[in-house]
């Protein structure tokens, strides 16, 4: 054997080396692309199902402001209602305290009249009393006349005083 083919024998061992190394590498770069691409896979499955969950929550949330604006509409109608309702009430209110004015002012003139009445029949029916009491045969003198009748009109407006809730 000579040099140049020793040359070449040793070549051909780093040759034979180098193509292990080689292929062992690429084994290993093989298995790397591969579990890579499981992982791309993975995640591209997972975002997917991501996207879907999203695209279901806007689904939701787009009814759910559906059925919002619907709600706030009918809202919106109650609220006029109840301004509607509210200037009736108003109207109504103004009409009955027009009417419990016109119906209570004839009866509380009535009532005050009927009071008048009533006093100046207590106050004749009193007079009457002290006149009768103080006519001539009756054994009253005209000294004793003027106290009677002043004490009938005294205690007449007492009983008066009192009622209204006065001194007496």
């Amino acid at each position: 054997m000579n040099a140049g083919q020793l040359a070449a024998l040793i070549a051909a061992g780093f040759f034979a080396v180098l193509a292990c190394v080689a292929i062992f590498v690429l084994i290993k770069l093989a298995r790397l692309m591969s579990a890579a691409t499981g992982m791309v896979t993975q995640y591209r499955e997972r975002a997917d199902q991501l996207i879907e969950q999203a695209q279901a929550a806007v689904d939701r949330t787009n009814e759910q402001l559906t059925r919002t604006d619907a709600i706030t509409a009918s809202m919106d109608q109650v609220t006029a209602n109840m301004a509607e309702l509210s200037g009736h009430v108003s109207a109504l209110a103004g009409l009955a305290r027009g009417i419990s004015v016109a119906a209570t002012a004839p009866l509380t003139g009535m009532s005050a009249f009927v009071f008048g009445l009533r006093r100046a029949i207590l106050v004749r029916r009193s007079l009457q009393a002290a006149v009768t009491d103080a006519q001539p045969g009756s054994g009253l003198t005209a000294a004793t006349q003027r106290p009677a009748i002043t004490g009938t009109v005294t205690s007449a407006a007492r009983s008066r005083r009192s009622r209204v809730g006065g001194r007496s």
